[in-house]
C-alpha cells in the first residue's frame, strides 16, 4: 500500500450505486455545442445550488464489420478525452475553476454511459450535436438517445448558429 493512502478507495462521483443525486451532469466531447452546454450548465448550477460534473466518454474506434481494436498500449482516445475535457474546462472557467465543478473521463460508448450516469443526476445537459454526424442534423444520436432514455430531465443546448439561416 502506498504510504499515506487510505484502505478505502475514494468514492467515484459518478458511481451509479450512489443513492443521492449528484447535481448536473454535462457530456463533453470537444464540439462547440458541448462547450456551449458546459457554459450554460456552469451558469445554472450555482443558481440551483447544484454541483456540476463534466464527463468525457471515450472508446476505441470501430473497425470494419463492427469489430473493435483494443491496442494494448495506445493511450490515444483516452488521452484525447482528457485533453478535450481540460480544454473545455479552461474555455468555460479560465484559471478559476469553482469548487462545485468536477470533471471525469470514462471508457465506454457515449449514450449508454451518459444514460447510466443519469441515474444519479438531477439533470443531464448536452449539446444538440457532437463531433460526429451530418451538418444538417439538429439533434445528434447521443443527445437523441439520452433524451429518450435518461433517468433525469435532459436539457439540450443548441449552438447559436443552429438558428441562423
Amino acid at each position: 500500500m502506498v504510504e499515506g493512502a487510505s484502505a478505502t478507495p475514494p468514492t467515484d462521483p459518478f458511481d451509479p450505486a450512489e443513492p443521492e443525486p449528484i447535481g448536473i451532469l454535462v457530456g463533453v466531447d470537444g464540439s462547440e455545442r458541448s462547450v456551449d452546454a458546459l457554459r450554460y450548465a456552469s451558469d445554472i448550477a450555482p443558481k440551483l445550488g447544484l454541483d456540476l460534473r463534466a464527463l468525457a466518454v471515450w472508446s476505441y474506434p470501430a473497425l470494419l464489420y463492427g469489430s473493435y481494436a483494443y491496442p494494448e498500449e495506445d493511450p490515444g482516445p483516452e488521452r484525447d478525452a482528457h485533453l478535450i475535457l481540460e480544454g473545455a474546462t479552461r474555455e468555460v472557467f479560465g484559471d478559476e475553476v469553482p469548487d462545485w465543478y468536477t470533471a471525469a473521463v470514462r471508457h465506454g460508448l457515449a449514450a449508454p454511459t451518459l444514460i447510466e450516469r443519469s441515474k444519479t443526476s438531477q439533470m443531464l445537459v448536452l449539446g444538440s450535436r457532437g463531433r460526429g454526424g451530418f451538418a444538417g442534423l439538429m439533434l445528434g444520436s447521443v443527445s437523441s438517445a439520452c433524451t429518450a432514455h435518461a433517468y433525469c430531465p435532459v436539457l439540450v443546448i443548441h449552438h447559436r448558429s443552429d438558428h441562423t439561416s
